[in-house]
């Protein structure tokens, strides 16, 4: 039995981040009410007719660039990586949970062109670069900004650490390989180190999206300031 279609209508006024079929037909706030505020961190169309995005309440009718500035002031000393031969679907999600545990910077590792479809608009705001292989993504980070970042992968091999007793670095970069294979030959060669997640199923390997997002919230559990009153904000 299929499952009955959605009015045309409900379809056009559903933001097209919202994928519950059920939810609500509209998000965010509608205009402005009142005297218009100052600052030019405000959107003059946001303001007049609404804002709609995917956005915590603090950026509300905010333009994209006053949110991205602000966010540069605080974002954190860990970078993403992930490497895309397959354009598989994870990418997306890992670029979103980069952008909610605020990462320094993503990088897409092999074809430039990815699935934005989970990222829900968060690549906007999240600084992305594209590097050719994993030694260009090495090479990029013993020359970042700040002094060298660490190249750390996440797969189930031989000598791995384990994420849970291992002492995290603060300038990390986590690796990802695709969802099945994992971690490429040429990644692993360019790895200072891997870790795994401990496991107690009956399955080898987790999604790699929610591999990314229990390392970085491993990062932020050891070194993000819990008590800035910006951080529980959902």
């Amino acid at each position: 039995m299929t499952a009955p279609e959605e009015p045309q209508e409900f379809i056009e006024q559903r933001a097209p981040y919202d994928p519950m079929p059920n939810g609500p037909a509209e998000v965010g706030v509608g205009p402005w009410e009142g005297p218009l505020p100052t600052g030019d961190q405000y959107d003059a169309e946001l303001l007049a007719h609404g804002d709609r995005r995917n956005v915590v309440d603090r950026y509300r009718y905010w333009t994209m660039a006053a949110i991205v500035a602000d966010l540069d002031l605080r974002r954190h000393d860990f970078h993403v990586a992930i490497e895309n031969w397959q354009h598989d679907f994870n990418i997306g999600t890992i670029v979103r949970s980069a952008n909610a545990f605020l990462a320094a910077e993503v990088h897409i590792v092999g074809n430039r062109r990815w699935n934005r479809r989970g990222a829900m608009v968060t690549d906007r705001y999240q600084h992305v670069r594209h590097h050719a292989d994993a030694e260009a993504l090495a090479a990029y980070l013993r020359d970042a900004d700040g002094g060298p970042v660490r190249l750390l992968g996440i797969d189930n091999l031989p000598g791995s650490e384990h994420l849970e007793t291992m002492e995290l670095p603060r300038r990390v970069c986590f690796l990802f390989g695709q969802e099945g294979p994992g971690l490429s030959e040429g990644a692993r060669e360019a790895c200072d180190g891997t870790f795994s997640i401990a496991q107690f199923g009956s399955t080898r390997s987790i999604n790699a999206s929610a591999a990314a997002a229990i390392a970085m919230h491993s990062w932020v559990r050891e070194y993000a300031d819990l008590g800035d009153e910006v951080a529980w904000r959902g």
